[in-house]
């Protein structure tokens, strides 16, 4: 019965192959339009985004830390740079409800309800890595790494951290990227799991595994110093025993639904 209601739906949800193109292309010009009108509201604040990103570094160095730039072009551009990063991530929400509402008429009414609690969890699992990567990685790699200064070494020459406005933007952009994608791992294990794709037992058995491989991420994902990469390890490694405990639970529920719709 459940599955005649939803070919139901879809049914009388389908439309010709040019009106689904028209409806793409219009729900792509408004996700445009909405990073045009987040680009311009970030790129009136850059400087203060930027000044945000520029606090963990400051964090670090405790005497006031100091950005240079060699190109009379490069404090214009990283402020580009910085509002298309801010731009997007305030218009990620508008973008995704987008492409949502072009993909939801094409799926079973199940398929909706088994796919609303993964778009409310990447953003919140995105926000939890980016937030780790910035408030705990970033001060402590950063305080590491300028260590190194040294006032009158040998032969009197001084090693001071100068590091330019757009490499400095380069690292902490992709190291927020990089922890935020990373913190997906449940969202994407749960999904090839309902795709039929891995089970829970072949995860279960690849363990030892995915240890390896969360190390090895974490050692190409992190700069080159041990806390950063144990920082990732670790949590890459409860991410994926999450992924177990969550793929148990979905289960035991679809294992009741599907005996709730045996008849008796």
């Amino acid at each position: 019965m459940n599955h005649e209601m939803d070919r139901a739906d879809i049914d009388a949800s389908k439309a010709p192959l040019l009106d689904h193109l028209i409806e793409l292309r219009t729900r792509l010009l408004r996700c445009v339009v909405y990073f045009a009108i987040a680009f311009a509201i970030a790129f009136s604040q850059a400087g203060k985004v930027f000044d945000f990103l520029v606090q963990p570094l400051v964090s670090a160095s405790g005497t006031g830390a100091k950005l240079i730039y060699t190109k009379l072009y490069e404090a214009f551009f990283v402020e580009i740079r910085v509002a298309a990063f801010a731009g997007f991530c305030m218009a990620f929400p508008f973008i995704a409800n987008e492409l949502w509402r072009f993909v939801a008429p094409g799926l079973y009414k199940r398929e909706q309800r088994a796919l609303l609690p993964f778009l409310i969890a990447t953003p919140v699992l995105f926000t939890a890595g980016a937030a780790l990567a910035y408030y705990v990685v970033m001060p402590t790699a950063f305080r590491f790494f300028l260590g190194f200064q040294q006032l009158g070494g040998v032969g009197g020459i001084d090693r001071q951290a100068l590091p330019a406005m757009g490499e400095y933007l380069d690292l902490v952009t992709s190291l927020i990227l990089a922890f935020g994608i990373a913190f997906l791992l449940p969202v994407l294990l749960m999904l090839l799991e309902r795709a039929g794709i891995i089970t829970r037992r072949q995860l279960i058995d690849g363990r030892r595994y995915a240890i390896v491989a969360a190390v090895i991420v974490a050692a190409v994902l992190t700069p080159p110093d041990l806390w950063s990469q144990i920082a990732l390890a670790i949590p890459l490694i409860l991410l994926y025993e999450l992924s177990i405990i969550g793929i148990w639970f979905t289960e035991r529920r679809r294992a009741k639904a599907e005996a709730a719709e045996i008849p008796s």
